[in-house]
């Protein structure tokens, strides 16, 4: 499967209806049926006593004003303002209501993508720009939720008063309602042949919002690098491009919004000139009342006025359909690493059994080649070779970061695709070169990953860190379990960041390590303590040491050479040092 959203943007975009966009976004507020159904009626109650309004005027004209009997005027008078402050009340209750909805819905739909986020493979973002991703998390979410808190039940009340209008139009006067109408069928028409085209334009302009978004994130993450460089100039030069460009398609989406409301306007305003021209013919010809004109020119004012309404709201709910299609651009995504089931009882000495692998990144050349080797519980494996030789590569597959595009990795002689993600995690420990670690404190990081610690006080957990041989590591930190840790900044050093990696998989006591380059921004002496630390593993657990510095592997009991999609036998660390030579030679 393809992760490439930009690719799935022009798919999705052609192939999605307004219906089956509307369809999937509802399913996000059901749970809200019943706040729904208040904001509903509320709705009703405003739009009717709306739509009785111009009757009631046209009557109290007629039959009152005209023959001088003013406390019926005054009568209906105090009538029109009960049905006034209860359409006032309905009104506001409504709003009310639709705020909480579009709250509730945006809480649930944030959850729902960033949880879907959670579940896809690392390759998926491997392709795509995290400052895209934080973008439809936070602006294409509040999009929709603008529509639905602000504008849909106003979206629906205009409808439903413009149908109201229409039938109190034609059943006033047929010939005269149909003459006023009959400019709404152009607006129509006009509508449906350009919302396609509003949508792209806002669909290019969110898209270039999250570029934007990209560009900021990657200077702010990178600023130490572009400071040391003196590259300033560059990410200004990159983020000068995104913001112009974010500009330039600002004002296209903008001017396709704006578009509505001059149409719908110039429309409106010949719907009630030929009511105003028709009417007084009729008045002329004693067909027409100036009592029944006049509620005439309220009803195709109530008709016209909520459409050039709707002429905005339109515009909106084209801006949330464009933010929709982004985000089900991801709630569509499957993972392309499912669970399988694995029903075989084959039982293996080794931990790990690579065979006939093939691997190859996305849009990338082959990295691994028909690769063949078993891993025996209990050893220590090394896997050394040039940058870019294949080394994580192969380790990743081994932790099942990737599947292979061929071939079959076993995990205790059951295809690694069987174990859910908890049992492989247990099974299988990971210290990177560059650790991740979570802004808090030095006992939450250690705890991530170990759920079996997760109700430890820190008292049980200092013992549990004696136990393992981790005292002296974590003496290092000047406050224990309880240093601050940041994710951005100089609170702690790169080497403390992964001695608290390695403290992490460690208590875990995993049935196999793999440590790629672990100990790269460590000093000699801590080097070696970590090595006496790995030395009291139970003797059943199997460690792969992924290194550029050979004597790292010195007391490996294999070695493997990985270059050029091969993965070789070594022998000796002196034929590893052999093979490494010939290679920079070759090359």
């Amino acid at each position: 499967m393809n992760y490439n959203l930009n690719i799935l943007s022009e798919d999705t975009a052609k192939k999605k209806s307004t219906f089956a966009a509307v369809k999937s976004l509802v399913s996000y507020v059901v749970e809200e049926k019943k706040i729904l159904f208040l904001a509903f009626f509320a709705m009703i109650i405003s739009a009717i006593f709306s739509l009785l309004s111009p009757v009631i005027i046209g009557h109290v004209i007629d039959k009152y004003i005209q023959s001088k009997q003013f406390h019926g005027v005054l009568i209906y008078s105090g009538i029109l303002l009960g049905m006034y402050l209860i359409s006032f009340i309905a009104g506001y209750l409504q709003t009310k209501l639709m705020g909480t909805v579009g709250q509730n819905m945006l809480f649930s739909l944030r959850n729902a993508v960033f949880n879907k986020l959670q579940d896809l493979p690392v390759d998926f973002f491997n392709q795509n720009k995290a400052g895209d991703l934080i973008s439809r998390i936070n602006n294409d979410t509040d999009k929709i939720n603008q529509f639905f808190s602000q504008s849909l039940m106003q979206f629906l009340r205009f409808i439903l008063i413009m149908i109201g209008a229409g039938i109190f139009l034609l059943s006033i006067n047929f010939q005269l309602g149909s003459a006023a109408l009959s400019p709404a069928l152009i607006i129509w028409l006009f509508t449906t042949t350009i919302s396609k085209w509003v949508k792209r334009k806002n669909q290019i302009n969110l898209k270039s919002t999250g570029n934007l978004s990209a560009s900021v994130q990657e200077s702010l993450n990178n600023f130490k690098v572009i400071i040391a460089f003196n590259r300033r100039d560059y990410f200004r030069k990159k983020f000068s491009e995104a913001n112009q460009n974010n500009y330039l398609t600002s004002i296209k989406a903008g001017l396709a919004n704006n578009l509505y409301m001059p149409v719908y306007g110039f429309f409106s305003n010949i719907g009630q000139l030929i009511v105003l021209t028709f009417g007084i013919y009729l008045i002329s010809k004693n067909i027409f009342s100036i009592g029944l004109l006049i509620s005439f020119l309220a009803y195709i004012t109530s008709f016209y006025n909520p459409l050039r309404q709707l002429a905005s709201l339109w515009a909106n709910f084209q801006v949330a359909l464009a933010g929709w299609d982004r985000i089900s651009q991801i709630m569509d995504l499957d993972n392309n690493m499912p669970i399988i089931e694995d029903n075989s009882h084959n039982k293996s000495d080794s931990i790990i059994i690579f065979k006939n692998v093939f691997f190859t990144y996305p849009n990338g050349n082959e990295v691994l080649h028909n690769i063949n080797f078993k891993l025996d519980r209990g050893k220590t494996y090394a896997f050394v070779g040039p940058t870019g030789g294949g080394k994580t590569t192969t380790a990743s597959l081994i932790a099942r970061l990737y599947d292979p595009n061929k071939g079959k990795v076993l995990l205790e002689g059951k295809d690694i695709r069987s174990f859910s993600r908890e049992q492989r995690t247990k099974k299988i420990g990971f210290i990177l070169q560059e650790p991740f670690l979570f802004t808090g404190n030095v006992r939450e990081n250690i705890l991530y990953g170990n759920p079996d610690y997760k109700n430890y006080n820190n008292e049980q957990l200092y013992e549990e860190i004696l136990n393992s041989g981790l005292k002296s590591l974590i003496e290092r930190f000047e406050s224990g379990l309880d240093t601050k840790v940041q994710t951005s900044g100089e609170v702690i050093s790169l080497g403390q960041k992964q001695l608290i990696a390695f403290m992490r998989a460690i208590l875990r006591k995993p049935d196999l390590l793999i440590l790629d380059e672990a100990t790269a921004n460590i000093d000699t002496v801590t080097e070696l303590l970590l090595e006496n630390i790995l030395n009291k593993l139970p003797s059943s657990s199997t460690k792969v040491i992924i290194a550029h510095r050979l004597n790292t592997i010195e007391n490996a009991d294999e070695i493997y050479f990985v270059n050029s999609g091969e993965v070789t036998p070594a022998g000796s660390l002196n034929d590893a040092m052999n093979m490494l030579m010939k290679d920079k030679r070759v090359s």
